[in-house]
């Protein structure tokens, strides 16, 4: 999948862009890891109780010119998607999840678009 400027996680009504107040250093301060391509990843677990490497994960990818990027939900393995919209836990994963985002938003990494 290739970078975009406009994402929306499976299940979700919002659409996100990136901020055009996104800085590296935020990134960084944020927990970003850099990526070999010079680009950023951070990985969130959504479920507390399941533990980090057993939770599914929002995981977030910017490109290194900081113009695209990708986001998504994905299993525990990090392998495939999962909405979790739909999932039997929904009420604990996007509670995390909107705590994530919101935080993201406040951070002027994402904007929610209108």
């Amino acid at each position: 999948m290739a970078f975009a400027t406009e994402v929306q996680v499976s299940g979700d009504a919002h659409t996100y862009q990136l901020s055009p107040e996104i800085k590296k250093y935020t990134l960084r301060d944020l927990g970003f890891a850099e990526t070999n391509a010079g680009g950023f990843v951070l990985e969130r677990p959504l479920d507390p109780r399941a533990g980090l490497a057993r939770s599914i994960k929002l995981r977030l990818l910017v490109n290194k010119d900081l113009t695209g990027f990708k986001l998504n939900t994905v299993n525990p393995t990090g392998t495939g998607n999962v909405n979790i919209f739909q999932n039997t836990n929904k009420d604990v994963l996007v509670e995390q999840f909107g705590y994530q985002m919101d935080n993201l938003i406040e951070r002027k990494v994402l904007v929610e678009k209108v």
